[in-house]
């Protein structure tokens, strides 16, 4: 007994462009998902970049806290005259100071101030 098959599979055209255009979708979701995790990674990654130069900021703060303390006890007074006698410099004694007297003059619409000495006495040579 032979059984004929009369019934044939017809082609169907519309396979190849609904394969496309799934193929299509799936590339681009898988896309979306690549470019998603990149960024995630990159937001993680500033972060830390970000925590690290809080960390440094603090850092240099303390030491421009260090620092401008020691310029000030480097130039304390009492520091510094101790310095300038291991020069070899001595104290200002009153003897060697000219009192002036400071007069506004104005010239241009602008006011300047020149020293002039006391009671007239100049310097004598």
């Amino acid at each position: 007994m032979k059984f004929e098959n009369s019934v044939k599979r017809e082609r169907d055209n519309r396979v190849l462009p609904r394969f496309a255009a799934l193929l299509l979708a799936g590339m681009t979701l898988t896309g979306g998902f690549v470019f998603a995790a990149q960024q995630h990674f990159a937001a993680i990654r500033l972060g830390y970049d970000s925590q690290r130069l809080i960390e440094e900021h603090a850092r240099l703060v303390e030491e421009q806290k260090r620092l401008l303390l020691e310029r000030e006890e480097q130039s304390a007074p009492a520091r510094l005259e101790v310095a300038a006698r291991g020069l070899g410099l001595l104290p200002l004694q009153a003897k060697q100071v000219q009192a002036r007297k400071i007069v506004a003059r104005a010239e241009d619409g602008l006011q300047r101030f020149a020293a002039q000495p006391l009671g007239g006495a100049g310097r004598k040579k």
